[in-house]
């Protein structure tokens, strides 16, 4: 668990874990990043009252930010498994624990389980967020294109603890998407239970204001993919992951376009007609993206 700053969510999130009822022995481990709040005071009073179950990590003499508290926090889960919960999200299922871990432990070609899941509303909406049903298994194939575990409902093998994640995840935002390719890389799938076992809230924290972009996302995932395709350890995926670059930077055009950067898409277009990757098919795309989204803004006016 990552927390800063959360002093009104962090009791409700700490009690939704601590009250998992399981036939094995779990913690909670903490990662506080040097609150301005009432944060630590909060999390060292359920220290108190489950110690046993709870490890609050020590505290800083300044806030890291949060992938870099992620990398420390991640380190110190010696558990077989991990799972991820940050201190403004929340279980609702007592069992969330139970069922993922028995899943894994039957499953064993099996890496990853997530779940479906709840979005809280700032006006206090919550909106079931669910797969469309015809698809509950995945693979390294399909992660690469996309994100198909929310972090609030993710548990995965802990890889990290004998494969420590890689540095470069410390460029970036957030880290659960590479985290999951990287527990992957070799083999392993992922699985994602029809139960909803948690609550994600919307528009607060660092992510909310990423996505106010989806251009500046997109561009984040593109980062993250060159990253995992200059990194040895994924070049037996080296083929899939170049595929997924092309289609994450076509992603992005779209992007530009449509949020009126057209500078910037017209050099991310320079660049891919350069390197002769689909130039038809590029040209193509963007002509079509930069003419809708000029009809579109015409329209507006």
């Amino acid at each position: 668990m990552l927390t800063y700053n959360q002093e009104s969510f962090i009791a409700q999130t700490i009690e939704s874990i601590v009250n998992q009822k399981t036939n094995f022995d779990y913690q909670l481990v903490i990662g506080e990043d040097c609150s301005t709040d009432t944060t630590r005071e909060i999390c060292e009073k359920y220290v108190e009252l489950y110690s046993s179950k709870i490890k609050l990590l020590p505290s800083l003499k300044n806030n890291i930010g949060l992938i870099a508290n992620y990398m420390r926090t991640i380190k110190e889960c010696d558990g077989k498994y991990i799972a991820i919960c940050d201190g403004d999200d929340y279980w609702i299922d007592e069992y969330k624990l139970q069922k993922q871990v028995d899943f894994l432990e039957n499953n064993p070609d099996f890496s990853i389980v997530g779940t479906n899941l709840y979005k809280l509303y700032p006006d206090g909406r919550l909106v079931e967020s669910q797969k469309d049903g015809l698809k509950f298994n995945y693979e390294f194939s399909d992660l690469i294109f996309n994100n198909v575990v929310p972090s609030v409902t993710a548990l995965f093998k802990n890889v990290p603890k004998e494969e420590p994640l890689p540095n470069w995840i410390l460029n970036f935002p957030y880290g659960d998407w590479p985290t999951y390719l990287w527990v992957i890389k070799n083999n392993g799938k992922i699985h994602i239970l029809k139960d909803f076992t948690a609550v994600y809230r919307m528009e607060i924290g660092i992510s909310a204001k990423i996505r106010k972009s989806i251009a500046a996302i997109i561009k984040i995932n593109l980062d993250i993919l060159k990253n995992v395709l200059a990194d040895s350890n994924f070049k037996n995926k080296k083929e899939i992951i170049i595929k997924s670059i092309y289609a994450t930077e076509i992603s992005l055009l779209a992007g530009y376009n449509r949020e009126k950067k057209y500078l910037k898409g017209l050099r991310l277009f320079i660049k891919m007609i350069i390197r002769k990757e689909n130039k038809w098919k590029t040209g193509k795309f963007y002509t079509f993206s930069l003419f809708k989204s000029l009809i579109q803004n015409l329209n507006i006016l």
